[in-house]
């Protein structure tokens, strides 16, 4: 009995390992397969100016920040994606001499993978090709990624703004697993955002 057990676990333990290189590879794969295609599409991206702003709700300081762009680029229209309340956004934006058909506000969007998945097909019908993204420095590489696969897959440029703010680099884990939801998005049309604990308001990422 005592050497059938040893050999019983004896012979689990490699099946548990090649899992776990299997895996390490899968990810590394992963990693190097969408830092090429983020590469190439920043290359792509100078040749393209951008024409419109893509703003990801959740902190009014975007907003303000997305508004002076904005005045910058009177030529460009402004999205804003699941933002602060609609009145209070529209005063932000009135007071820098912004407003009526330049400004659009969309409420669909329940987190960062949403804020993409739901206005994608909007700008592709307008014939936006190029946008840029705005939101917080500690938001911005996981929303990039995101963008780069939602939106590249219409053709759709992603240009970054980093809006500066004190909040701490967010964890790879949740990168990786909202690059999992967008995959998924583009393979079956189907977010898993009723998979997280999310309910609509103003400022989920």
């Amino acid at each position: 009995m005592f050497f059938s057990n040893y050999y019983r676990g004896v012979s689990r333990a490699p099946v548990g390992g090649r899992r776990s290189i299997n895996l390490s590879k899968l990810t590394l794969v992963l990693a190097v397969s969408i830092s090429t295609f983020v590469g190439y599409r920043t290359i792509a991206s100078y040749f393209l100016p951008p024409e419109a702003v893509f703003v990801l709700g959740g902190h009014e300081t975007r907003e303000k920040f997305a508004a002076d762009l904005a005045k910058k680029h009177p030529h460009l229209e402004v999205w804003i994606s699941s933002g602060s309340p609609p009145e209070y956004v529209k005063r932000i934006f009135d007071f820098r001499g912004i407003g009526g058909d330049r400004l659009h506000l969309d409420y669909q969007a329940q987190d960062t993978v949403t804020n993409f998945t739901t206005l994608v097909d909007e700008l592709e019908s307008r014939g936006i090709s190029s946008i840029y993204l705005v939101t917080s420095d500690s938001h911005m590489a996981r929303a990039r990624i995101i963008g780069e696969i939602v939106f590249g897959s219409r053709g759709i440029m992603v240009e970054p703004v980093v809006v500066p703010s004190d909040m701490p680099p967010e964890p790879l884990n949740k990168s990786f697993r909202d690059v999992v939801r967008s995959i998924a998005w583009l393979l079956t049309g189907y977010t898993g955002s009723e998979l997280d604990d999310f309910t609509p308001n103003h400022g989920h990422d």
